[in-house]
């Protein structure tokens, strides 16, 4: 089994769609036996789905998504837990010992980053996504001017 996590200096990435990096772990008896850094090789989105699957993962381990990006890993047939932050390998090891914190309902909407911080960051609560704020200095989240409704992640 392979479970990927999105990756940034040791820590879980916060926006699945803007993620350079992988750690890609290798799970034999509940254990990980490897553990590679691996690029997105200017993959994005939607398209790191395949990119995951490809690359055989079963499970990601991430921040936040849009819903494009949650329905192209549904297909993909990857099991999600987003909402995560922290050590990518600490993350790694709650969730083979069955005690992960995740929320299954992180999503990544509409908003603006900036100094830095990214989606996922927010502390909400069951059921709220990180599209309800600002963070100034017109970055975004991946999202380049779409507007009705779609979520990072989600290109037409």
């Amino acid at each position: 089994m392979k479970i990927a996590v999105t990756y940034a200096d040791g820590q879980v990435f916060q926006h699945f769609g803007h993620t350079e990096q992988f750690k890609v772990y290798e799970v034999e008896d509940g254990k990980v036996v490897s553990s590679q850094v691996i690029g997105t090789d200017g993959f994005g989105h939607g398209a790191l789905a395949g990119f995951l699957k490809n690359k055989g993962v079963s499970a990601l381990i991430c921040g936040g998504l849009g819903g494009g990006a949650r329905n192209a890993l549904a297909e993909a047939g990857i099991t999600l837990y987003p909402g995560v932050t922290g050590e990518a390998d600490a993350a790694v090891e709650a969730l083979l010992a069955g005690n992960l914190q995740y929320n299954p309902d992180t999503t990544c909407q509409h908003h603006s980053h900036g100094d830095g911080e990214s989606c996922g960051h927010h502390g909400h609560g069951d059921g709220e996504s990180c599209g309800h704020h600002g963070h100034g200095d017109g970055e975004s989240c991946g999202h380049h001017g779409h507007g009705h409704g779609e979520g990072c992640g989600h290109h037409q």
